[in-house]
């Protein structure tokens, strides 16, 4: 059998693999609360906090589809036609032409394009987002911010492009095979390490105090049966005025973080709703479903790539011979591209699933479904969200359910509970 044939019965038997695990770890069977609570949620919330927060998403909107739009469309250039080639050839003509040149250097060329062509839309939202009152950043700060996240891209992208057009040069038939192994490895990795050593790279974390708080917080994981490191403060404040709070990390990593700007603005009661929210995703170990649907989704994609890759119209377009060959990359980026932009609503409606499964556990593990509401209208109302926002954003950009769903939510189960 060839490996072309192999390369479909491994692509075949992974996306049969990620339907199981997502039929089997998302609560697909459970709806929103009904309309008529969301209806009456959203009555309950200020108007002119519900119109201030509008008016935001809406001030943000040309920019955030203004920077999809050119970012598919230079992806696009760049991957369908001999331009990305192009640029590749000429990052290694200084040595001679070599692959390996070819694949660090003019792979971080192709990509610094759309880095480049991006920053200015970039910038257009941290206005907006300043303008507003929600960023704290100056623009010294907020550079410096793109500047590590550049940085931490390019060396990871480095280390994904030497390795990867390696195995194409030396296993030019079989490269599918060792880069979906690895595909689904850095998936893995990236969960340990990214709490570990590139979380703190932007923000400072420290213990949350003794105190009242800590010791009903650290209770609360005990009779919930999670095992968790620990709690920590992140200094959110320094760029933001939003609040939030999320639970990263796998085994000795796991923990839970707390921005200092929910401590400010929310009553112990609504941290502790936050919290139990977080404790829900540990208690359902989401942070594994999450990283066994990533690894298994970036294994079936260097799969499909490789099939995908002997697509002669594509690769006459591109003007390379083969995806494999360091040429190429611009075509394996907008590919990657494409691909991301039709997954995402799918990944949205999975992540969606899975917080509202956290929120029924929150509300099951304190038993207070009043702070429950109270607490997602304060998130609201300072994070500057759209508390029933149109059902395309919410479909495209949407990884939580929205205010007037979660606020309804709380109604729905305080009147099971009755």
């Amino acid at each position: 059998m060839t490996p072309r044939w192999w390369a479909t019965a491994a692509l075949v038997a992974l996306l049969a693999a990620l339907a199981l695990v997502m039929a089997l770890r998302v609560p697909w069977a459970s709806p929103p609360a009904p309309r008529a609570d969301q209806v009456a949620a959203l009555r309950e919330l200020p108007a002119d906090a519900v119109a201030r927060g509008r008016a935001f998403h809406a001030a943000l909107r040309p920019s955030t589809y203004g920077a999809m739009v050119i970012g598919l469309v230079i992806a696009l250039a760049l991957g369908l036609t001999p331009l990305g080639a192009a640029l590749v050839r000429l990052a290694g003509r200084p040595f001679h032409g070599h692959w390996l040149a070819q694949a660090l250097l003019g792979g971080l060329l192709v990509v610094s394009v759309g880095e480049l062509v991006g920053l200015p839309f970039a910038a257009w939202r941290q206005s907006i987002v300043r303008r507003y009152g929600l960023s704290t950043q100056s623009w010294g700060g907020w550079a410096v911010d793109l500047l590590k996240a550049y940085v931490i891209g390019a060396v990871l992208g480095a280390i994904v492009l030497v390795v990867f057009y390696t195995v194409t040069h030396f296993a030019p038939r079989w490269w599918w095979a060792f880069g979906a192994v690895g595909a689904a490895g850095l998936t893995v990795l990236l969960t340990f390490v990214f709490p570990v050593l590139i979380e703190p790279v932007f923000n400072k974390f420290t213990p949350l105090s003794s105190g009242q708080l800590r010791t009903d917080l650290v209770a609360m994981a005990d009779r919930d049966g999670v095992p968790v490191k620990d709690v920590l403060v992140a200094d959110a404040s320094r760029r933001t005025r939003a609040v939030n709070a999320y639970v990263s990390g796998l085994g000795p990593t796991r923990r839970i973080v707390v921005y200092d700007t929910l401590l400010r603005e929310a009553p112990p009661a609504e941290v502790e709703s936050v919290v139990a929210h977080e404790l829900g995703h540990a208690k359902d170990r989401d942070v594994v479903t999450g990283t066994l649907i990533g690894a298994l989704g970036a294994a079936a994609a260097v799969c499909a790539l490789y099939l995908l890759g002997s697509w002669a119209g594509l690769l006459r377009r591109a003007g390379v011979d083969s995806l494999a060959e360091p040429r190429g990359v611009a075509l394996l980026l907008a590919i990657t591209a494409v691909a991301g932009l039709v997954a995402g609503p799918l990944q949205n409606a999975v992540s969606r699933r899975i917080e509202a499964r956290a929120d029924r556990h929150a509300l099951a593990l304190t038993h207070d479904p009043a702070t429950f509401a109270a607490m997602q209208a304060r998130l609201s109302q300072v994070n500057l969200g759209d508390p029933d926002p149109n059902p395309v954003e919410y479909a495209l950009f949407a990884s939580h359910p929205s205010t007037v769903q979660r606020m309804a939510a709380a109604r729905a189960w305080s009147r099971s509970a009755r």
